[in-house]
């Protein structure tokens, strides 16, 4: 179900791949890259043409399909012999978040005062599931941990955003909250390499670089498939990285230079990715 690199599209083939590739996962990328702006049914015939471009066969991108619409995401209908596709509410809920995560990434981030968020967290070793919940939500919210129970961001903003984490999960009982600058014992450098693995996240941007930077697509079949990949790519960054003040990054963080590609390349391909999904999608 995973895509193989194209040995005619250089700027598609790498190392190794860059996030998950699975049918489902791509499909999510093409709803929001392309029906979620315009909002209209699409035939089934038609994403399973896009998906097949990006190595997908018609099989996986038919199970897909059914998988997405079980979860609520997607729901179809039927005219005559054809079967199109809609986003339900959620679905639309799901990728406008997602979108709005992805394109808003990129951008500066603001000046920091020197205060932190801690949050001291209590879950049972045994409780296994909840922890892990735990653990994805507040990574996909930029927080770190640097020590079990004991998670943090340099951006006290974020605290509501927590809390409600928190409030989901149940733990409200079982946490307390700090905000305040550093104090006089050790430095921050040291506690940002205990709670995120910076050197990862970085050799992820390089590799991202590495893909894209060279990448040529000329016919619009081509275009189409590079800026589903690039946000495909793209997708995974603001799960990996907590976007972290610049006074507490290694110098010359390849982010900022990967950030400033994905913008670069996404307003580039875009009108002719558009006009080519356009035209697959009204065949």
């Amino acid at each position: 179900m995973s895509t193989a690199a194209d040995p005619d599209h250089p700027a598609l083939s790498r190392r190794r791949e860059l996030g998950a590739t699975s049918a489902r996962s791509l499909l999510l990328t093409v709803l929001g890259e392309f029906v979620l702006p315009r909002d209209n049914a699409v035939w089934t015939q038609a994403l399973i043409d896009v998906l097949g471009r990006l190595g997908i066969e018609p099989k996986s991108a038919r199970q897909a399909l059914a998988r997405t619409a079980a979860e609520g995401l997607l729901v179809s209908d039927r005219a005559g012999r054809r079967v199109r596709w809609s986003l339900t509410e959620q679905g639309r809920e799901l990728l406008s978040d997602g979108a709005a995560r992805i394109y808003g990434f990129g951008n500066a981030v603001p000046a920091w005062d020197g205060r932190w968020l801690v949050l001291l967290v209590s879950v049972p070793e045994a409780r296994r599931q909840l922890r892990h919940r735990l653990r994805t939500r507040l990574a996909w919210a930029g927080l770190g941990s640097p020590a079990p129970g004991v998670w943090l961001t340099p951006d006290p903003g974020k605290q509501a955003e927590a809390a409600e984490v928190i409030t989901d999960l149940g733990l409200t009982a079982a946490t307390s909250s700090f905000v305040g600058p550093f104090g006089a014992i050790g430095t921050p450098r040291q506690v940002v390499e205990q709670a995120w693995d910076l050197a990862e996240v970085e050799a992820a941007y390089e590799e991202f670089l590495d893909t894209f930077t060279d990448a040529t697509p000329y016919q619009p079949a081509e275009v189409l498939a590079h800026q589903i990949h690039l946000v495909h790519a793209w997708r995974r960054f603001p799960f990996l990285d907590p976007k972290l003040p610049g006074e507490l990054l290694p110098d010359g963080w390849a982010g900022a230079r990967a950030a400033t590609l994905f913008e670069r390349l996404h307003e580039q391909w875009g009108p002719v990715a558009q006009q080519e999904w356009i035209r697959l999608a009204e065949a």
